[in-house]
């Protein structure tokens, strides 16, 4: 069975949020750590991340969650697994002219933001019925919170690089690092995500035959306050370490999608630029897409989060969002946990968001969408059954305003049936 992509194919726009410049215009909302939303979401599988579906789904349960008792009938137990994918990775000023410094092998560097790898078939071979996605953070010359990203790309079989616009790609998930001074403890944080629904993408032998899977990891950095603000900086470019590893057991039976939808991977979604909405003045986007036939269940795979430095901006006000698959109320959700005080630790460059004593959970709720050094929900909106044809997503977050013309909720979504 081939990939399936939806009709209209939204090309990406950029990978990541950019900082126009010192202010705080690239984090998000998060999910890990053991924290939650202050408002639930009603998909109930809100502040994990789950990956991407497939097309020629890899057995299993049939389900999209899967509270299964683990393996697949008579097939042996194997032992749990973490797997490196990439191991301390250096970053540089993501608005500089790509660098020319070693890079390990099998790994390629599109810019100073996006390094990815191919999956090599002794480490697909070692994915089991479950997967997380583990990212580690280290603290190089930038002492803001800034966006990061995990995405899975098909690429055509044995293609030694790519161009990330013209591939199928999907975001498996999103993070921000926190405010991290180089010089004090802890110098990493880690991050986590559920991800067990790419396992029948990663074992799909139709696909396999006709792309290789990439993972992309990025993460947007810029040194200028670091050279100046921070000791052992002057000077450098190098702004954040960062490594990947998936983490797999066989607790779980796999689930089984046979379908795989890209719609839209950080495009833009904001009320002022043109394209970036239904409309200007409106932040409400709508995608139409075509299931390739009737699916007894489907679900459509969401990211956003909200950003806008700015007097107002959009990352200071929690907004109700809402989502409609047909014109039925699909999802409502408000980013924002109940506190950031568990990643206080992490934000060792003083800050105007975290302060010099802890915050209540009231003040947290007051203003915060995100914390620095959190991660971003994945959010999945369960579907059900669907008939073939031409269906409609909507996300709409009508109390949106972006004073001034200013900030942005980057859009990743795919669908995925069976």
């Amino acid at each position: 069975m081939n990939l399936r992509r939806a009709i209209p194919y939204l090309c990406p726009l950029a990978l990541l949020a950019a900082c126009t410049d010192e202010r705080r215009f690239d984090a998000g909302t998060g999910g890990g750590a053991g924290t939650s939303e202050s408002n639930g979401s009603t998909s109930g599988a809100t502040g994990t991340s789950a990956g991407s579906g497939v097309t020629g789904g890899g057995g299993g349960s049939g389900s999209t969650g899967g509270d299964g008792s683990g393996g697949s009938g008579d097939e042996p137990s194997r032992e749990p697994e973490e797997v490196p994918v990439l191991e301390d990775i250096t970053f540089y000023d993501g608005y500089a002219e790509t660098v020319d410094e070693p890079i390990p092998d099998g790994v390629i560097r599109h810019n100073n933001s996006l390094v990815a790898t191919r999956l090599t078939d002794e480490l697909l071979a070692k994915i089991q019925t479950t997967l997380k996605v583990r990212v580690v953070v280290g603290a190089l010359c930038d002492n803001y919170d800034r966006l990061g990203s995990v995405n899975l790309a098909l690429v055509p079989k044995g293609a030694q690089t790519y161009v990330p616009g013209e591939v199928d790609r999907i975001e498996i998930a999103r993070f921000v690092t926190p405010f991290m001074d180089m010089n004090k403890q802890p110098k990493t944080v880690p991050y986590e995500w559920e991800a067990s629904n790419l396992v029948p993408i990663l074992k799909d032998p139709d696909l396999l035959a006709k792309h290789d899977f990439w993972f992309e990891l990025g993460i947007f950095g810029v040194p200028y306050a670091a050279n100046d603000e921070v000791p052992g900086c002057a000077g450098r470019n190098d702004t954040q370490l960062g490594s990947l590893l998936l983490y797999t057991d066989s607790t779980r039976e796999a689930q089984d999608f046979s379908v795989l939808l890209p719609l839209a991977i950080s495009e833009e979604f904001n009320n002022y630029a043109t394209g970036a909405s239904d409309k200007v003045g409106t932040t409400r986007k709508t995608v139409s897409f075509e299931l390739p036939a009737d699916t007894q269940n489907a679900q459509l795979v969401l990211i956003t989060s909200n950003h806008g430095a700015n007097q107002g901006g959009e990352e200071y006000i929690r907004r109700d969002h809402y989502v409609y698959v047909d014109g039925e109320l699909a999802l409502q959700y408000k980013p924002g946990r109940t506190s950031c005080e568990p990643f206080r630790k992490y934000n060792t460059q003083g800050n105007g968001i975290y302060g010099a004593s802890p915050r209540s959970d009231k003040e947290w709720q007051s203003f915060s969408n995100w914390c620095p050094g959190d991660v971003i929900d994945t959010r999945i909106v369960p579907w059900g059954a669907a008939s073939a044809g031409t269906h409609e997503f909507v996300i709409d977050v009508p109390d949106a305003t972006f004073a001034g013309g200013e900030g942005n909720i980057p859009f990743s979504l795919y669908v995925q049936a069976r």
